[in-house]
C-alpha cells in the first residue's frame, strides 16, 4: 500500500462505507492519516456520587430505583427517572433515544458516563452513556481518540481504519537530523501512530508537536519562497488616484475614522506605485473593512480596468453585490458589477462568463466560482479576498493569477497579534484597522452558569417581542457516541420549540447541510422570517443581519476567545443595543474567569492576546480556534512561540541554501515538491 491508494483498499471497507469517508474528503490513506482526533476520552475507574466531579465526564455506578418516564413533546422524546448508589440519588434523563425504554429497568445495575451537574442542591446526570461491566473495563485506563463523522460513519470503524492504513505505510523522514536534535522532534511515524493511539498524554503531546512543526516549517518556508517570487514584480495595471475615490469619501454620510484614512492612503500607493501591490488590510470586526475594498475597487475600475471580489460564502457575496449596487446607485458611481457563485444556473453561468471576457462587467463579486478554469477575465487588475483566513495561499495564488500581475488585496478579521500576522501573512505588507466607527454602541457580554438559561429565555423572548432576532450558537451538530454531553444544533432547536411559545419562529442551521439550503436559511434569517437561529459556528463569517441584538453561545468553554470575539461579531450590527451571553457548561474556576476576559474588552487583538497567556495543554481540545490558515492541528495562539522559533529556522535554512540543492536537504526539498502549500514549483528551485 502507498499514501495515495484509494481507502477501498483497506479490509471491511466496501463502496458503501468509503462514501462515508468522502463526506469527510477522505479519499485516500493518506487523508485518513491526517484524521487526527478531535478530542480524547479518558476512561477512569466509576466513583461514588459523593465523590463525582461536576461538569467533566464521570462514570458512576447507579442502581435504577424506579420505572422510567417517558413523554413526548412534539418531535422531542423525553424519557427521565432516578437512579442511586450508596452515597446519593441522581436525576437521569435521556433525549431522543426511544429504544432505552426497553435497557433501562427498574432494580437493574448499569455503568453510567456522562456530566454530572448539580442544580438547587440536586445532582443530575442528563443522556448518559450506557456500559457493561466487561465494555468498560477495556476501556479503563486508555486515551480513545475521538473523531468528527458524519451520519452513519462510527468512531469504532474510523479507528480499525486507521490501525490498519499505520500497519501499512511508514513515514519517511525529511528534515536535517540537526533539526530533529534542535526541537528534540520524535519520528514522523511515531507522531502519527501516537498522535492517533497514544499511550499516555504526554506521548500524545510530543506526537502534536512534531506534526505542528512540520505543518508550521511547511507552510512558512512555502510563504517565503512566494515572497521571493512577488517582491520586485511589476505591475502590468499603473493607477493614478482618481477624484471619483476621493468624491465617495466626502460623499459618505459617515466621515472615515483616521485609522480608515491610513489604510486607504497605503492601498493608494501601493496601486500607483508601479509595482504590484500584496496587501493585508487586518481589523476587528465592524471596523470598517468593507468601504476600504469598495475604494480600492473604484480606483481600479476609474483607471480603465476589472476587479474582483471573492468570499467565502454565497450569503456574504451577495451582501457585499447587493451593497455595492446600493452604492452604486446613490452615488451614480461607474461600477457595472455582476454576481458569480455556484448556485447561479449553468445558462446563466455562461452568458456571465462572455460578459466577463468581453469586459461588460467591471467588479466581478462572488465565492469561489471566480477562481474556476472557465472564468476568463478581460483586463483583471485588482483581486481582493474577504475573510482571507478562510482561504489558502494557494486559492489566493489562483484568483491573482487570473490577471497579469494583478494587486492583490486580502482582508482579514481574525484577531492575530502583530507578531505572528508578519510570520502566517509573510507575502504580504500589512494594514491594521485598529478603530472602530464612533457610532457604534459597545455590546453587553455576561457569563453565567447553564442555571441562568431561563433567564436568559425570557431576555430573548423579549428582544424577539421588540422585533429583534437572536442567534443560539452549540458546539455540536447532532447527539453522537462521542458528544461527551455537549448541546448539540438538532437536539437544542427540539427543545427550544417545546420551551417557547409556538408564535416564535425557530429554525437551525450546521455546516453538515446542503449549500442550498444552507442559503436559503440564511436568507431567510437576513429577511427576518426566522426570529431565533440555532447554529454551529458556520455563521462566524458570512452573515450580516442589524437586526439581530442578542447572542447566546451554549457550551462556552468549549471554544477559543478569539472565535467566540468572532462570534459575538454578528451582533452589534445595527443601531439598537446588543448582547452577548456566553452559558458555560462547568462552574471551572479558571474556565469561568477565561471567559470573563470577553466581558472586559471588545478588542479582539487584546482578547487574543490575553487568551494566549491563559492556554495550557490541557486546552488543547475543546478550545482550538476556528482552523485558522486551514491548519490541521496548529492552532497559531496555543503553538505562537513554536511559530516564531520555526520562523528563524526557516531563515536559517535558506541562508544556508536558498535553493534546497545540498544532500542535507535533499529530502527536504522532495517533501516540498510532494506538500507544498502554495504554486511556487520547488522541482526548479
Amino acid at each position: 500500500m502507498n499514501y495515495m491508494d484509494n481507502i477501498i483498499t483497506l479490509k471491511g471497507i466496501g463502496d458503501k462505507t468509503a462514501k462515508l469517508f468522502y463526506k469527510l474528503n477522505i479519499y485516500t490513506l493518506h487523508d485518513l492519516l491526517y484524521h487526527f482526533p478531535r478530542d480524547y476520552e479518558v476512561y477512569d475507574t466509576p466513583v461514588n456520587l459523593a465523590i463525582a466531579p461536576l461538569d467533566v465526564p464521570v462514570t458512576l455506578r447507579l442502581t435504577v430505583t424506579g420505572n422510567f418516564v417517558w413523554k413526548k413533546i412534539r418531535s422531542l422524546t423525553i424519557g427521565s427517572g432516578f437512579a442511586q448508589d450508596d452515597t446519593g440519588k441522581v436525576s437521569i434523563v435521556f433525549f431522543n433515544v426511544p429504544y432505552m425504554k426497553n435497557i433501562i429497568k427498574a432494580g437493574e445495575t448499569y455503568l453510567m458516563r456522562g456530566k454530572l451537574k448539580k442544580e438547587n442542591n440536586h445532582w443530575k446526570l442528563e443522556h448518559p452513556k450506557i456500559f457493561s461491566e466487561e465494555e468498560y473495563s477495556q476501556k479503563t485506563g486508555t486515551m480513545q481518540p475521538c473523531y468528527s463523522l458524519t451520519a452513519g460513519l462510527t468512531n469504532n470503524t474510523v479507528i480499525k481504519a486507521i490501525r490498519q492504513a499505520i500497519s501499512a505505510i511508514c513515514e519517511e523522514e525529511y528534515l536535517p537530523a540537526e533539526l530533529i536534535e534542535k526541537y528534540q522532534l520524535v519520528s514522523r511515524s511515531c507522531a502519527i501512530r501516537d498522535m492517533h493511539f497514544p499511550s499516555d498524554y504526554e506521548h500524545m503531546l510530543l506526537a502534536r508537536r512534531r506534526l505542528v512543526f512540520d505543518e508550521f516549517f511547511t507552510f512558512i518556508i512555502s510563504l517565503r519562497k512566494l515572497k521571493e517570487y512577488n517582491e520586485d514584480a511589476v505591475s502590468s495595471y499603473p493607477m493614478i488616484e482618481t477624484a471619483e475615490t476621493l468624491r465617495l469619501i466626502e460623499s459618505l454620510p459617515y466621515k472615515l475614522t483616521d485609522a480608515q484614512m491610513r489604510v486607504y492612503h497605503e492601498v493608494t500607493d501601493d496601486l500607483t506605485s508601479g509595482k504590484c501591490m500584496n496587501r493585508l488590510i487586518q481589523g476587528d470586526v465592524g471596523s470598517g473593512k468593507t468601504i476600504l475594498a469598495f475604494l480600492a475597487l473604484l480606483t481600479a475600475i476609474t483607471n480603465g480596468y476589472q476587479s474582483a471580489l471573492m468570499a467565502p460564502t454565497e450569503i456574504l457575496a451577495t451582501q457585499h453585490y447587493e451593497q455595492l449596487c446600493m452604492i452604486t446607485a446613490k452615488y451614480k458611481l461607474p461600477f457595472k458589477p455582476v454576481l458569480l457563485t455556484g448556485s447561479v444556473s449553468t445558462a446563466n453561468k455562461k452568458k456571465i462568463y462572455t460578459e466577463i471576457e468581453a469586459g461588460t462587467y467591471n467588479v466581478i463579486i462572488g465565492t469561489h466560482a471566480l477562481i474556476q478554469e472557465n472564468v476568463i477575465y478581460n483586463d483583471l487588475a485588482l483581486v481582493v479576498t474577504d475573510e482571507q483566513h478562510r482561504f489558502g495561499v494557494m486559492q489566493r495564488e489562483i484568483f491573482s493569477k487570473k490577471g497579469d500581475k494583478a494587486h492583490v488585496l486580502v482582508m482579514s478579521a481574525t484577531p492575530i497579534p502583530r507578531t505572528l500576522a508578519i510570520i502566517l501573512y509573510g507575502d504580504l505588507n500589512i494594514s491594521v484597522v485598529d478603530e472602530l466607527p464612533a457610532n457604534r454602541l459597545p455590546i453587553k457580554n455576561c457569563v453565567v452558569g447553564t442555571d441562568y438559561r431561563k433567564k436568559a429565555y425570557g431576555f430573548i423572548m423579549s428582544e424577539v417581542a421588540k422585533g429583534h432576532q437572536v442567534y443560539i450558537i452549540c458546539p455540536m451538530v447532532e447527539e453522537s457516541e462521542l458528544s461527551g454531553g455537549l448541546e448539540n444544533v438538532i437536539d437544542y432547536t427540539d427543545k427550544l420549540k417545546a420551551t417557547l411559545p409556538e408564535s416564535v419562529r425557530i429554525s437551525y442551521l450546521h455546516g453538515k447541510m446542503r449549500p442550498a439550503e444552507k442559503n436559503r436559511i440564511m436568507t431567510a434569517f437576513s429577511d427576518r422570517d426566522i426570529d431565533i437561529l440555532v447554529s454551529t459556528t458556520v455563521i462566524e463569517v458570512g452573515i450580516n443581519v442589524p437586526n439581530a441584538t442578542v447572542m447566546m453561545v451554549e457550551n462556552a468553554e468549549r471554544f477559543g476567545l478569539a472565535q467566540l470575539h468572532q462570534l459575538r461579531g454578528r451582533i452589534g450590527r445595527g443601531d439598537a443595543q446588543s448582547y452577548c451571553i456566553f452559558v458555560s457548561g462547568t462552574d471551572n474556576t479558571k474556565s469561568m474567569d477565561r471567559l470573563k476576559i470577553l466581558n472586559h474588552s471588545n478588542d479582539g487583538f487584546y482578547i487574543a492576546q490575553e487568551d494566549l497567556k491563559m492556554r495550557g495543554p490541557g486546552d488543547l481540545f475543546g478550545i482550538r480556534q476556528s482552523g485558522d490558515m486551514n491548519f490541521k492541528l496548529a492552532d497559531i495562539y496555543y503553538d505562537s512561540k513554536l511559530l516564531q522559533e520555526i520562523s528563524q529556522s526557516v531563515d536559517d535554512v535558506l541562508k544556508e541554501d536558498r535553493e534546497l540543492c545540498t544532500s542535507k536537504y535533499s529530502g527536504l526539498k522532495v517533501h516540498l515538491e510532494q506538500n507544498t502549500v502554495n504554486f511556487i514549483d520547488f522541482k526548479s528551485i
